[in-house]
């Protein structure tokens, strides 16, 4: 698998582009007072803080495995978008509260026309690094990139709404809207943390890899399967970039070790064709010997196991 090293200049345009967006938007609600341009300024600090983590977590993912972590640290990734699926419900609370107390105290907004300028420029900015991200992503399939672009996407749209809303409110002197506006924000914003933080806990209880991923493994070993061939215990995981796929193959106990030997090289090598960063383990066992089909689960009992002397 290739070094991923290089992926961690992408959280450098992100952090980037969060501190500047940062500065444009508070620059933007000092200049109009508005709640709405003050929950689009912490959702920003929450991208900062988010893409912050996704470096230190790019960095340990592309480590090479070592003798504690044989597996590599790819799952390293989902540490990150966890962590940033948090962060937002952190920010979501904390601008909900904001929305409330201005609701019940509504305030007008000054000067509309400068802070809104200023607020299109932060999510034009956004919205150019996002499709960055959600490219790099999707070429490299790093959740980590993926979970930045997702949430940048999600400030973008979420900044969408606060300039029309504070364009709405500066036309129709409509305070209330403001506050109304911050409170969606918040809405739309715990639904992308939850989104990002379920996928991140899927990765780390090893979820089966995807039906049409699985589909391709199957047809795969459908290539293979014939009287003198079988399979079962098929089991898949993935891990950040990484894909872990293992099964056993059955095949008439009378082969040479050789003759299976060869047929499992051509069964992992034309599964890795259609699944390149998979890593697949397989075990030869005899179609004929009953104690092959007690281990179909992934614990076997210790009740199955073959008794006398170990062979020779």
């Amino acid at each position: 698998m290739e070094n991923r090293l290089h992926l961690t200049r992408f959280a450098w345009l992100s952090i980037a582009a969060a501190v500047v967006t940062i500065g444009l938007k508070v620059a933007a609600f000092f200049i109009t007072g508005s709640v709405g341009l003050l929950s689009d300024a912490a959702e920003s600090i929450v991208n900062l803080v988010g893409a912050t983590v996704a470096l230190v977590m790019l960095t340990i993912a592309a480590r090479p495995p070592d003798d504690e972590h044989a597996y590599g640290h790819s799952k390293a990734e989902y540490f990150s978008s966890g962590v940033e699926g948090a962060l937002i419900f952190i920010a979501a609370v904390t601008i909900g509260y904001a929305a409330i107390m201005r609701l019940l105290n509504p305030q007008p907004i000054k000067d509309a026309g400068i802070g809104l300028v200023i607020a299109a420029i932060a999510s034009t900015i956004n919205f150019g690094v996002a499709t960055v991200l959600k490219r790099a992503g999707e070429q490299y399939e790093s959740i980590t990139l993926e979970a930045d672009a997702q949430h940048l996407f999600t400030d973008v749209w979420t900044s969408v709404g606060v300039l029309a809303g504070v364009a709405a409110i500066a036309l129709t002197g409509w305070y209330w809207l403001d506050p109304l506006i911050a409170l969606a924000v918040a809405a739309n914003i715990l639904w992308t943390g939850y989104q990002l933080v379920r996928r991140s806990v899927l990765g780390l209880m090893d979820t089966a890899l995807p039906p049409v991923e699985m589909d391709k493994i199957n047809a795969v070993l459908e290539q293979y399967k014939s009287q003198r061939v079988q399979f079962h215990a098929l089991r898949s995981r993935q891990s950040g970039a990484r894909r872990f796929v293992s099964m056993h193959v059955l095949v008439p106990g009378n082969w040479t070790v050789q003759r299976g030997h060869e047929l499992l090289e051509k069964i992992e090598g034309d599964i890795r064709k259609v699944l390149p960063t998979v890593t697949v383990f397989t075990h030869l066992e005899s179609l004929y010997d009953p104690a092959s089909y007690d281990d179909t689960k992934l614990d076997r009992s210790a009740q199955t196991e073959q008794k006398g002397p170990p062979p020779v």
